[in-house]
């Protein structure tokens, strides 16, 4: 008899905040890997569609409402799941973990943030699809600026420079940075100033979001 194929998803939940770049990760509570790690996720009803789902299965697990989700790959490895054939469509997004109340329920038993480089062992394939939200993550950075919703509504540039190179996992050109980065008019350099420790007052930036999203719209090209 042919074994039926059934249909999951999975949310790979980056956060960063203060230099850290976090993943929220769910403690099972059944069987398979009760009391193991996993992304959140599950099964999709019938009557929903992805989005639905993996939005479904976010708030019910850890209490997330997230308005957007990327789809990010399809895994079906015929053993990835030992109860049945499941293939799973991922999905990621990045978040401000402050800005959120996070709780467990359903089958989660709990939900915790995670340093990305401080993981614990993960249930099922979820390794080999966090690697690919990482990677996925770091590659769409180097030609869209994101992440700019998780800094201070003013910011100095240093802030920016943090960000890139905690998501990006590794030292940027700094001088070069900046200066595509402000090529762009996308940031409003502000008639303020902030005093970070014993260094000189910064000055202080905004970003214009109908700017960046005029020049999305033109295909904007990064390049870092």
């Amino acid at each position: 008899m042919q074994q039926s194929i059934q249909l999951s998803v999975d949310a790979v939940v980056f956060g960063y905040e203060s230099g850290t770049v976090s993943v929220l990760l769910i403690k099972r509570k059944y069987e398979p890997f009760k009391g193991q790690w996993a992304i959140p996720g599950g099964f999709v009803l019938n009557k929903e569609s992805l989005e639905e789902a993996v939005q479904r299965e976010l708030k019910e697990e850890t209490g997330l409402e997230i308005n957007y989700l990327e789809q990010l790959y399809t895994f079906g490895n015929p053993d990835r799941d030992p109860r049945n054939r499941v293939v799973s469509v991922a999905y990621f997004g990045l978040i401000k973990p402050s800005a959120f109340k996070i709780f467990a329920s359903t089958d989660a038993e709990a939900v915790q943030w995670f340093d990305i480089n401080e993981l614990p062992n993960l249930s099922f394939d979820h390794d080999s699809i966090l690697k690919l939200a990482i990677n996925r993550l770091q590659n769409k950075m180097t030609y869209e600026p994101i992440g700019f919703e998780l800094l201070d509504n003013k910011f100095p540039f240093s802030d920016i420079e943090k960000l890139y190179s905690s998501l990006l996992g590794r030292a940027i050109d700094r001088r070069n940075f900046r200066k595509k980065l402000l090529s762009f008019n996308i940031l409003d350099e502000l008639n303020e100033k902030t005093s970070k420790g014993s260094g000189r007052p910064a000055k202080l930036f905004k970003f214009n979001k109908k700017r960046y999203f005029k020049l999305k719209e033109e295909g904007i090209i990064f390049d870092i």
